[in-house]
């Protein structure tokens, strides 16, 4: 190599230093990822991110559990969490606020209008669940019976409930109401024998726990056309599933179950630098994620631009998938329709 082309890549390798050097400057040190409780998809989901996140950046990305979205929530609108794991039902609830949007007659979740979407994973999947040896064999068998509610710390969960009820043809008037706190909390009672029926999303490591002490199996809801047609009907955004046998934990048979997607967001405020540095991250190591949990599966990078989106994307997650070539002309309306709802 001549002593020109010797200085020309050592500018190069220097330059390059440099540019590193700055975008790790524009970073912070940490950030904090808000989700559920340990034993839930939820936090196993988020702990899988995490990893990544820090591995691949100069950012130590920090999980912190809340007992449910709705205790969080807060705390992410006002940018006190730089992001958070959540459901497309809760956040497009939470977006609208209770003014506009009701489900049930009530939306209780604390109205959060600068959410932000950064990126679509895949879909969660929830379902009843009762023991093994219990009598109950179909969700018309729930009728009459003991079934967990209520949720205060963990409204979510009262949601998708409602939404297999509704779909079904039932409400909570058709059952005793076993009040409970949260998901895990539901599982216990189920286990302890408090309640006959609770509910919980597909593969939680709560429901492994329950398995092992008494034996569980999930049940499946409604799949008739007219259940998913009032179950959509009563809370937009959840469709129907089959999974198949031992396809997940507690699965015995081929089941149908509810599904809705899953969110990665952030605020309003939060840095462009900082929602890119996540979202290359995540971009880059899409196919690794498989192995932190079964969920993971259906994370692809063709899902994370979402054209039927509850909440608006974060200016920096739009630019990056532009990029990528998958942010669609027709998004750009979704976008403002969506802004247009909290100017």
């Amino acid at each position: 190599m001549t002593r020109r082309g010797l200085g020309m890549l050592l500018a190069l390798v220097l330059l390059a230093g440099l540019v590193g050097s700055a975008w790790a400057q524009a970073l912070p040190r940490s950030v904090t990822f808000g989700t559920n409780t340990p034993g839930t998809v939820f936090y196993a989901v988020a702990s899988g991110l995490a990893k990544v996140v820090t591995d691949s950046t100069p950012m130590q990305m920090t999980v912190q559990p809340y007992t449910g979205t709705s205790t969080f929530l807060p705390l992410l609108n006002a940018g006190e969490l730089d992001f958070g794991i959540i459901n497309a039902v809760d956040l497009g609830m939470a977006y609208q606020g209770p003014q506009r949007l009701k489900v049930g007659g009530r939306n209780v979740f604390p109205h959060s209008p600068q959410v932000r979407l950064v990126l679509r994973g895949g879909p969660l999947m929830f379902a009843f669940l009762v023991r093994k040896d219990s009598p109950i064999k179909t969700v018309a068998d729930i009728k009459g019976k003991r079934l967990t509610g209520e949720y205060p710390a963990h409204l979510a969960v009262w949601t998708v409930m409602y939404a297999a009820l509704t779909g079904a043809g039932l409400s909570w008037n058709d059952v005793k109401v076993v009040p409970v706190p949260a998901v895990n909390d539901g599982v216990d009672a189920l286990a302890q024998g408090r309640a006959d029926v609770t509910g919980c999303a597909l593969n939680a490591a709560k429901i492994r726990e329950a398995d092992t002490a008494v034996g569980v199996r999930h049940l499946a809801v409604d799949c008739s056309a007219e259940s998913e047609r009032r179950t959509r009907q009563a809370v937009p955004g959840f469709y129907h599933r089959i999974v198949k046998t031992g396809g997940a934990v507690a699965v015995v048979e081929d089941t149908c179950v509810l599904a809705y997607d899953v969110y990665v967001t952030t605020h309003r405020g939060a840095s462009e630098h900082v929602v890119a540095a996540l979202l290359k991250a995540v971009w880059d190591s899409m196919d690794k994620l498989g192995p932190f949990h079964p969920t993971f599966k259906e994370w692809t990078r063709e899902r994370a631009a979402a054209g039927d989106a509850t909440i608006p994307y974060h200016p920096a997650a739009i630019k990056f998938y532009k990029d990528q070539g998958l942010w669609k002309p027709e998004m750009d309306q979704m976008q403002q329709k969506l802004l247009a709802l909290n100017p």
